[in-house]
């Protein structure tokens, strides 16, 4: 644990919050009078953002004083950060060629692995049931869109 990063990170996802709640009062309220409109989740994402941002800056400054030498000059792991950065990018770049599903799937069992998930089978599964989940809840469920499964699969 980087204290100086961990600081640093926690304010500007703090900021990030800030950017999503302000944001989020100029998408239009549903038109048929419902209480939760399109605005409430990115305005719920910018608070827990926020919350989850104080927790961090609170947990570095209490450990601060008390941290040993080993942790505050623990490497970065800033090749590990450009790949899994790299593999966001190309997520959202085949999202709509491949659907939501196995862009997903793909990403995050890149993703943990590139993190250090010592099974790749436990990996897999984990992202298959989180990818399937999500999409089953927001589309089935909750009506709402995503990128389906691709047209050449012929599913």
């Amino acid at each position: 644990m980087n204290l100086m990063f961990d600081r640093i990170g926690s304010l500007i996802f703090a900021l990030v919050g800030a950017l999503f709640i302000a944001e989020s009062q100029n998408i239009s309220s549903s038109a048929y009078g419902s209480q939760v409109g399109p605005n409430m989740f990115p305005l719920g994402l910018g608070v827990i953002l926020i919350l989850l941002s104080l927790r961090l800056l609170w947990e570095t400054y209490k450990k601060g004083v008390g941290a040993s030498s080993s942790e505050s000059h623990s490497p970065l792991r800033y090749k590990r950060f450009l790949f899994i950065l790299a593999a966001t990018v190309l997520y959202v770049l085949l999202l709509e060629k491949l659907g939501y599903v196995i862009s997903s799937f793909a990403f995050l069992l890149y993703a943990f692995t590139m993190m250090g998930s010592k099974s790749v089978l436990k990996s897999g599964i984990v992202a298959l049931l989180f990818s399937v989940g999500v999409y089953v809840i927001y589309v089935h469920v909750l009506k709402g869109t995503l990128p389906g499964l691709p047209a050449w699969l012929g599913v």
